[in-house]
């Protein structure tokens, strides 16, 4: 099954990009302790993640993201840079070496994501609960 962004017309809650409205996300406050760990590395440890859902032009996995001011372990920025038109500047981070995650300098309609920190779950172990 294809998902259309436009099976997803009045999504509650949804912040949209200005010049594409069937690019957008939803933030969705997580209830539960979040901690990430690199092998046995504990990076961060938030009661305060968000988990992010993006539909542009295809629907994304969902990713947590977490105030930076609840990293336990030093990251370290790269050099790369992107750009997202929904959720701004990235800039990316490693830890011993490799990327493990990046943070948005984001524009006024996605300060939702301002000062937090997203990981890539194929570089990481997130715990949930606890």
């Amino acid at each position: 099954m294809t998902i259309q962004t436009h099976d997803f017309p009045d999504v509650a809650g949804a912040i949209r990009n200005p010049g594409n409205p069937h690019h957008f996300m939803v933030p969705q406050p997580m209830t539960e302790r979040v901690r990430v760990f690199v092998g046995k590395d504990l990076i961060a440890d938030s009661c305060d993640a968000l988990q992010i859902l993006e539909i542009g032009s295809k629907a994304y996995p969902p990713r947590l993201y977490l105030p930076a001011r609840d990293l336990r372990s030093e990251l370290v920025q790269t050099s790369r840079t992107t750009h997202c038109p929904l959720m701004g500047h990235a800039a990316y981070f490693a830890h011993n070496g490799a990327e493990i995650g990046w943070t948005y300098v984001v524009y006024d309609f996605a300060k939702v994501l301002e000062g937090r920190i997203a990981f890539w779950s194929s570089k990481v172990r997130f715990e949930i609960g606890g």
